[in-house]
């Protein structure tokens, strides 16, 4: 017979519960009883709870299964040597830091996609798997492509404000920005921002276009925007301010083509306070004004610079500041100092004016021949003179005035400033502003941005700041194979795929290991700014 018999411990006050069999003992001819204890009893509700003492040895041996170090099947070897040197500019630059700072639970899965974008070059997300196998990354596990879209759309807009902040806090606060747009062509049609517009690639695709800044010195974007595609370049300077002034940067130097300018982004610049370098076309009335006082002489000798191979000067003027004041129903007017400084190049005005004689001489054989374009017939009107008569046909004179008037600026071009700087600085200045470019190949050839295959709004914007992340990574090592000459035996793929063949070894309950390194292996790590991996 079974039964369960209770009994308090009077030193404890806990009353357990036993489980007692009855049973005949023929020996002593009475009745006796077997206990075994089932747990102790829960004062408030009255269960019966297993005590530790209950399955001991069961548990002690799961006990110790769980605690025992985890084998990845069995000991693993992998390809390290290109994650490892990402692993430490993300240390060096603050990358991962900052990441954790705004992506707690998935900044793991940021840079390990970030890591596999630089690396596969181009390739879509689905191959990640075969990627994630072979070469050691921070997650150290696979993302499937919807598990990336789901990463993705995790990434808000105000933890990216976040990290932009943090990482412009990490730059040169004194360097100019430079800052342009591209645009990127799309096949959805349900993205809001994808519009037909000025395609600088001459795709007839719809498109997005993507804002990004860029650090001259440092040669490190921290910001970027997607706009619509129908917005034209000089619209987006009014937000890039507003941005600007948000994320905490009041020393602000830009450095912007000649789409940006516009009479409204100037007086937006001088409102904020904001130093600019912008190119500008030699068409404008203000810089031809400029330029005619110093026409005759801005070929002489002492105005050529041998570096660059061009003549250069530069005249300071004044911008007619305005600014609409509702508050006060006025409008101020004043006057800001500003720089025009003025390039003249022998070469391209040659170049300028071959391209142009060639154009002039077509037009006038369309005229000769009677072989008329409609679109033609306003620089008909301009650059020549046509007499018919029965004998001798149409006669064609060429209008000099105006061809004189056309090629009077061929070769010249000009950047305006409002900072005190000679003509050389400013150039360089705004040579170096092709970083922005060159990213933006980077971005659209090896980050996979050439077509746009997302599909929802969410999915693009994260999409667009994971591969962001990636071009501060290309971008810091491009500088450094520019700095110490790499690029002159190096391409970037070349250079990596040398790195990423170094192997690490994984062995349960062991410290990493790093395979062999040639001596020019280690001589790369260096140069990159980079200490070489050793045993870890």
């Amino acid at each position: 017979m079974v039964a369960i018999v209770y009994q308090t411990d009077k030193r404890s006050g806990i009353t357990y519960a036993y489980e007692s069999i009855s049973h005949w003992d023929k020996e002593k001819q009475q009745s006796r009883a077997k206990r075994k204890l089932i747990g102790r009893v829960d004062k408030i509700t009255g269960e019966i709870v297993p005590t530790d003492g209950r399955n001991r040895k069961k548990r002690e041996a799961k006990l110790s299964e769980e605690q025992a170090p985890k084998c990845t099947a069995v000991a693993s070897r992998s390809f390290f040597g290109a994650t490892y040197l990402f692993d430490a500019i993300g240390e060096k630059l603050g990358i991962t830091n900052d990441l954790k700072q705004c992506f707690p639970e998935i900044y793991k899965q940021i840079l390990s996609i970030a890591y596999y974008l630089i690396l596969e070059d181009s390739a879509p997300l689905y191959r990640f798997d075969k990627w994630g196998t072979l070469h050691k990354h921070p997650y150290g596990k696979n993302i499937s492509s919807q598990r990336a879209s789901d990463i993705f759309s995790a990434i808000t807009e105000e933890d990216k404000q976040k990290f932009f902040s943090l990482q412009g806090r990490r730059r040169c606060e004194n360097e100019f920005w430079a800052y342009d747009t591209t645009t990127l062509s799309s096949y959805s049609e349900t993205l809001k921002q994808v519009q037909y517009g000025f395609n600088k690639e001459h795709d007839r695709l719809p498109q997005l276009n993507l804002t990004l800044v860029f650090g001259e010195e440092s040669n490190l974007p921290f910001y970027y925007r997607k706009v619509a595609g129908n917005i034209p370049d000089s619209k987006t300077v009014s937000r890039l301010l507003e941005d600007l002034n948000i994320l905490g940067y009041s020393k602000v130097k830009l450095v912007m083509d000649r789409g940006f300018f516009s009479e409204s982004n100037i007086n937006d610049l001088y409102k904020n306070h904001v130093k600019f370098l912008i190119s500008v076309k030699m068409s404008l009335a203000f810089i031809r004004k400029g330029l005619d006082p110093i026409y005759d002489t801005l070929q002489d000798f002492e105005n050529y610079n041998a570096k660059y191979g061009l003549y250069c000067k530069t005249v300071r003027t004044v911008w007619h500041y305005s600014q609409e004041r509702p508050y006060k129903g006025e409008t101020l007017k004043e006057e800001r100092r500003l720089y025009i400084h003025y390039y003249y190049n022998i070469e391209r005005a040659a170049e300028d004016k071959m391209i142009f004689d060639r154009k002039l001489n077509a037009l006038k054989q369309e005229l000769e021949t009677d072989s008329r374009v409609p679109e033609h017939e306003k620089l008909y009107l301009k650059y020549f003179t046509c007499k018919t008569t029965p004998k001798r046909g149409t006669k064609v004179t060429v209008n000099k005035e105006e061809i004189n008037k056309a090629t009077r600026y061929f070769g010249f071009f000009s950047l305006i400033t409002n900072e005190t700087m000679d003509a050389i600085t400013v150039l360089e200045l705004y040579r170096n502003k092709d970083v922005v470019e060159k990213a933006f190949g980077n971005l659209k050839e090896r980050l996979n941005m050439r077509r746009n295959l997302v599909s929802s709004e969410k999915s693009l914007d994260g999409k667009l700041f994971v591969q962001f992340v990636a071009l501060i990574y290309l971008s810091y090592i491009k500088k450094q194979m520019q700095i110490t000459d790499l690029l002159k035996k190096y391409t970037l793929p070349s250079l990596l795929d040398k790195l990423s063949v170094i192997e690490c070894f994984e062995q349960p309950g062991r410290v990493l290991k790093v395979g062999e390194m040639l001596d020019e292996q280690k001589r790369l790590y260096h140069e990159l700014g980079v200490r070489p991996p050793g045993s870890l």
